[in-house]
């Protein structure tokens, strides 16, 4: 297994579970991934680390009542969190949090884009993010569910430098879906729901690999996770569900194909 010692900026390099129920979704979590927690002390406020064979790959923290539904929020690498939230605003999004140190860990801020899709941004201090990302039981993509694909697409063109580029949807003829690519690279996903998914407002799905995608759909149902989209095959990219946790906080597994 593999340790990431550092995140190049525009790529995502964290995520963190805010919920109702930090007991509960722990429990979930650790029987369907195998995660470890952990608790640390930074800028003088406890931290829930996730851990999968001793590697962090993110973190759970409490949702005080009133703040929102449970979810999880991605990270993006950046240099500067200041420069990242001028461009935000410049940008047409809103500063959700302003930049806030959390030393000797790092630096944040908490966004939305324009379309109303919340997001996060890592300056790092002593911690880079996550240790693992693209192994069973850790984040291997993230993927925006937008209304305005357009207005979307350029605002992170504007915030992170990526390239939006739309591609036919194999297993959906007449729809696209956009990657975002950093130097020619992709980092993440883009695609405009539709009427189906009665979606109630943008937001970005994070993936999680897993060995198998169809035992651990069932696996999330028998601990208390509903699927919300059967395991479903993409052609050249794996196979995939889309779950939520017992606390309503939604994700998705991917099993990813083989490539080469």
């Amino acid at each position: 297994m593999s340790t990431m010692t550092q995140h190049a900026p525009g790529t995502f390099c964290w995520t963190q579970l805010g919920t109702t129920d930090e007991a509960g979704a722990k429990k979930f979590y650790s029987e369907l991934f195998g995660w470890k927690d952990e608790t640390e002390t930074a800028a003088g406020q406890p931290i829930t680390l996730l851990k999968k064979s001793d590697k962090t790959i993110g973190a759970v923290m409490p949702l005080p009542p009133g703040q929102g539904t449970p979810s999880w929020t991605p990270f993006v690498a950046v240099t500067n969190v200041d420069e990242t939230a001028t461009k935000v605003r410049n940008g047409g999004g809103k500063v959700v949090m302003e930049p806030m140190d959390v030393k000797p860990n790092g630096r944040f801020a908490v966004f939305q884009d324009p379309t109303e899709a919340v997001f996060a941004v890592w300056q790092a201090g002593t911690k880079k993010g996550a240790e693992i990302v693209g192994e069973p039981g850790s984040m291997v993509w993230n993927e925006l569910i937008t209304t305005d694909s357009k207005k979307a697409g350029s605002f992170y063109e504007s915030v992170f430098g990526w390239k939006a580029e739309p591609m036919p949807m194999p297993s959906d003829p007449g729809r696209t879906y956009t990657i975002f690519k950093q130097g020619g690279t992709g980092v993440g996903g883009m695609m405009t729901a539709t009427p189906e998914m009665h979606l109630t407002h943008p937001y970005w799905m994070l993936y999680f690999a897993v060995d198998d995608c169809d035992k651990s759909a069932a696996k999330a149902e028998q601990i208390g996770g509903k699927v919300m989209m059967k395991p479903t095959d993409i052609p050249t990219v794996g196979r995939f569900a889309v779950i939520r946790d017992p606390q309503g906080a939604w994700f998705s597994i991917l099993k990813p194909s083989p490539q080469g």
